[in-house]
């Protein structure tokens, strides 16, 4: 067990599809599910507004027909397709930022800005989508970044005072190279980047 983050590339018409049908977001997260869609509309339909959460009232269920599912190119995917950055993503969030959830944008994408599918809880939260321009301004920063640079962030005592996940970071380097592991998995996200960019995608983020 444990807290994972995964990437998933999309285009920008999907990003747009999931904001306007934000329980299509499952087609993604659960491919092998279909009902997982159906369910997340039936909850969405029952949650009130806010006038509605005021006085005590229901929402009516929806007038008009759900929308038709997700039709995804051959090279979008489902939610892990494009990376998965497993329990690295928050050490790699404070080379990248020096915070622990914080941290100024495009460098902090991995827990802050793009845009919420909103009402649909995946996980920790929910998903957060960046445009394909987005992604651009993202790979381009951490380009800027050398493996050097942030090599010579990794500050083990400061990352366990701050509570970045997993807390595995004062390890005895000889029996866990836990730099290493961070700095293959930064070589993950940027192979990634790459790819969604060169697909002309944006991409999905989850925290599972």
């Amino acid at each position: 067990m444990g807290m994972y983050l995964a990437l998933a590339s999309v285009s920008d018409a999907t990003i747009e599809r999931l904001h306007a049908d934000p329980p299509l977001i499952w087609q993604l997260v659960l491919p092998d599910q279909p009902e997982a869609v159906t369910e997340a509309r039936a909850q969405m339909a029952q949650q009130p507004g806010f006038l509605g959460r005021l006085f005590g009232r229901r929402a009516a269920p929806p007038s008009s027909p759900p929308s038709p599912p997700l039709d995804l190119q051959a090279d979008e995917g489902e939610l892990g397709e494009a990376g998965n950055l497993e329990k690295a993503w928050h050490g790699i969030h404070y080379l990248l930022t020096g915070t622990a959830w914080e941290g100024d944008a495009p460098l902090n994408f991995l827990l802050a800005g793009g845009r919420e599918v909103d009402g649909i809880e995946i996980g920790y939260g929910p998903a957060r989508t960046f445009t394909a321009a987005e992604t651009r301004d993202i790979a381009v920063a951490l380009a800027r970044v050398s493996d050097e640079e942030l090599r010579r962030r990794f500050a083990p005592d400061e990352m366990m005072r701050l509570e970045i996940y997993p807390e595995i970071w004062d390890r005895d380097p000889e029996e866990d190279d836990t730099l290493g592991y961070l700095m293959e998995s930064v070589a993950s996200l940027r192979e990634t980047l790459g790819t969604v960019v060169g697909r002309g995608y944006g991409l999905l983020v989850t925290i599972t």
